[in-house]
């Protein structure tokens, strides 16, 4: 078990867990302070949590509606 988590290269998939975490959290925010999205926001905040890096920036492209 220990020789698994030590061949797992972390200089490069800290940083992306990193971004990736950043990114649904700042999206979640957004979506929950956002009066209206395109679409049902309950979908948006699903999206955002299980589509991991996809589902925020589909949110940010497409899912909030400009005023």
């Amino acid at each position: 078990m220990n020789d698994i988590w030590s061949s797992i290269p972390w200089a490069i998939v800290a940083p992306i867990a990193v971004i990736q975490l950043i990114l649904m959290v700042t999206a979640l925010v957004s979506c929950i302070r956002q009066r209206e999205t395109n679409g049902p926001k309950w979908l948006w905040v699903l999206l955002i949590i299980f589509m991991n890096l996809i589902g925020p920036i589909l949110y940010f492209v497409i899912g909030r509606r400009q005023q």
